[in-house]
């Protein structure tokens, strides 16, 4: 697997807010955790790709400024970790884990406090 190619245009398709780009990396039974899904669809599990489309959905709408930019990327065993800044220069992760298919099966999703970062 190329994980920078992978990151590159994983970030992309972030910064494009174009939701079949994004999903396009991910399994129809996508298993994706982030405390902040908790606070806009009332669950931190998020499972399968129409339940991600419609909390990423939400969340772009609420940020339509959103933007990503790769800090690095790390490479693991059928997995990577990428941290990144997003629009306001808060720090976060994502450990994305690769199914057989090439495609992401699980997700999760780590945020800086924005509050301790400051």
């Amino acid at each position: 697997m190329d994980a920078q190619g992978f990151a590159a245009e994983w970030e992309t398709g972030w910064n494009s807010h174009d939701l079949d780009r994004i999903l396009s990396h991910y399994a129809p039974e996508i298993l994706f955790r982030s405390a902040k899904a908790a606070a806009l669809v009332g669950a931190g599990d998020v499972r399968g790709r129409g339940a991600l489309r419609d909390y990423w959905g939400r969340a772009l709408a609420a940020q339509p400024d959103l933007r990503f930019k790769v800090v690095d990327v790390f490479e693991g065993h059928e997995m990577i970790v990428i941290t990144y800044r997003n629009h306001r220069g808060v720090l976060a992760a994502e450990t994305l884990r690769f199914g057989p298919g090439g495609l992401v099966v699980e997700a999760s999703a780590c945020h800086r406090n924005e509050e301790a970062a400051r």
